[in-house]
């Protein structure tokens, strides 16, 4: 016997009632072969699969931004070590902890800024590509663009924070000899 799928609209306050109703209708005299589901069921499964779709992105997105605060970290840690001789000698001609703190840490935030820039014109335009190959329209709100620098200086701070106060807690004398 063939399956054939029927659909249903009727008022959303009735739909208890079309269900008890529709097995005997469609099929008098084997009712209990006639499989009924809530439509509010496949919209539901439809929402549960667009939230775990979301989570899932939400969590990718989270990594990427671990990732890009460890390798800002990184580069910065290394850049005090490479530089100890520079850092001795600014100190040595009067540099203060201060001074040594706001230079790493804004060559930290300005390396986030590249980062976060470059981030967001390549995801605009791969949404921007994929969307007009399916055809669809394109909203991208200046506040979503806004909010994304934000979080890349944020995250530039955090990770740059560390390494400044490293490079600023150097010792002119210790920084000159150990870059010898």
């Amino acid at each position: 016997m063939q399956q054939c799928p029927i659909f249903v609209r009727t008022d959303p306050d009735s739909v208890d009632a079309v269900l008890g109703l529709l097995a005997s209708t469609v099929n008098p005299e084997h009712p209990d072969q006639v499989e009924a589901s809530r439509p509010t069921e496949a919209i539901e499964a439809r929402a549960a699969a667009a939230s775990a779709f979301t989570e899932l992105l939400l969590g990718l997105g989270a990594v990427a931004l671990l990732v890009g605060t460890v390798g800002i970290a990184n580069i910065m840690v290394i850049s005090v070590l490479e530089r100890r001789s520079e850092i001795g000698l600014r100190r040595a001609l009067g540099a203060t902890q201060r001074h040594i703190a706001v230079q790493f840490l804004t060559e930290s935030l300005l390396l986030a800024a590249i980062g976060g820039v470059a981030g967001v014109a390549t995801g605009g335009l791969i949404t921007v590509a994929y969307a007009r190959i399916r055809g669809w329209g394109v909203i991208l709100p200046a506040s979503y663009l806004g909010a994304t620098i934000a979080t890349a200086l944020l995250i530039g701070a955090l990770a740059g924070l560390y390494p400044a106060l490293r490079a600023a807690r150097m010792s002119p004398t210790e920084a000159l000899r150990a870059a010898v």
